[in-house]
């Protein structure tokens, strides 16, 4: 990791304030993901992975409707644009490509033009090539509880949104970094995306273990009272602004429950639906959070608190040229600029995982 992020101190500390939620304290991992070039043995979102030659790359077999979204492009066409628009500035001339970037994107209208000339099955209705999403080293990430001599997790995501819960579907693989002699070179890509936030921006990552607790959707409705009196914020001297004073569960919500952007563990973020407990297929106990794939890392306004201290200029400054804010380093938008959790079995890693929009 050739990176530091730090998240900024809370405004107020939960567990001296509120006793009460000390229990309720969960460990999270803020990933801190940053636009870069992460290789086959660095922890990375959208990176490249470390994938054995001899195993198949997993494909979504799922059906696959050519609904017409406004949008198709590959994944290569995706990339090729976010470059364009890094280096756009509104006082200079439109950027045009490099000539390594314009044989790029010559190689891949040929490979479509191939593709698309070999009539049906069409791309979308084929078994279709999974995209990697995350790659996450123990060393990195200890938080991570692999089954036996594991030290490393894969996920990938169809880049197509699937039917009923309309979100990418995921594949999850744990394996031993070590086993892996013989990597395979050119991993096949999908013929198109369904949406370029499904095409992640790959990224080298900042991890930081942080505390975190519950969504105030998660507590009970006496601890929701608890917050919500607020004499106790003032009997204890938290500082809070007064403005909070109608509503300091907003205070509490907006500042200290769980932090926002890409983590592994700590609480849901619920907001889309009420908390919404997951249990695991083969032997029904409630799993757990495993990952947090975030459209931002941040919220604006008044949720830029949970900005890095080394991004709060950035965070700061207001509006950004296009696809160029600080707060979206990936790229990813899932949903309506949601998060896709992906849940494990706390009994055993190895029980099929679930995922779910929030």
């Amino acid at each position: 990791m050739g990176f530091v992020r730090t998240t900024p101190p809370r405004p107020v500390e939960v567990a001296a304030v509120f006793p009460e939620l000390a229990p309720s304290a969960r460990p999270a991992i803020r990933l801190h993901p940053r636009p870069g070039s992460p290789s086959i043995r660095d922890s990375s979102v959208g990176g490249p992975l470390l994938w054995p030659a001899q195993e198949p790359w997993p494909h979504c077999e799922d059906a696959h409707l050519h609904v017409d979204t406004g949008f198709r492009q590959s994944p290569t066409e995706v990339r090729l644009q976010r470059r364009l628009q890094s280096r756009w500035r509104p006082d200079d001339r439109p950027p045009t490509f490099t000539p390594e970037e314009e044989a790029l994107k010559e190689r891949n209208a040929a490979w479509l033009a191939e593709r698309f000339d070999a009539g049906p099955p069409w791309p979308s209705e084929c078994p279709v090539p999974m995209v990697p999403v995350a790659q996450l080293f123990l060393r990195d990430i200890p938080l991570l509880r692999p089954p036996g001599q594991a030290d490393l997790l894969q996920i990938l995501w169809c880049p197509y949104e699937h039917e009923p819960d309309n979100k990418p579907a995921t594949a999850l693989f744990w394996r031993a970094a070590a086993d892996v002699v013989d990597v395979l070179a050119a991993p096949p890509e999908p013929y198109e995306a369904d949406w370029p936030g499904y095409v992640p921006e790959p990224c080298v990552l900042a991890p930081e273990a942080i505390t975190e607790y519950p969504n105030s959707l998660d507590l009970s409705p006496e601890l929701a009272e608890m917050l919500a009196d607020w004499s106790r914020w003032q009997a204890a001297g938290a500082g809070v602004d007064g403005s909070y004073a109608e509503s300091p569960c907003d205070f509490y919500s907006i500042h200290l429950g769980n932090a926002p952007g890409w983590k592994v563990g700590g609480w849901p973020p619920w907001g889309r639906t009420d908390p919404n407990p997951r249990y695991c297929a083969v032997c029904q106990v409630p799993m757990v959070p495993l990952l947090t794939v975030a459209s931002w890392e941040w919220d604006g306004g008044e949720g830029h608190s949970w900005a890095p201290e080394e991004d709060q200029a950035a965070a700061l400054a207001g509006s950004h040229y296009a696809g160029q804010d600080p707060s979206q380093p990936t790229k990813v938008e899932v949903g309506s600029a949601d998060n896709l959790q992906i849940y494990v079995c706390p009994t055993s890693p190895e029980h099929p995982h679930t995922d779910l929009v929030q």
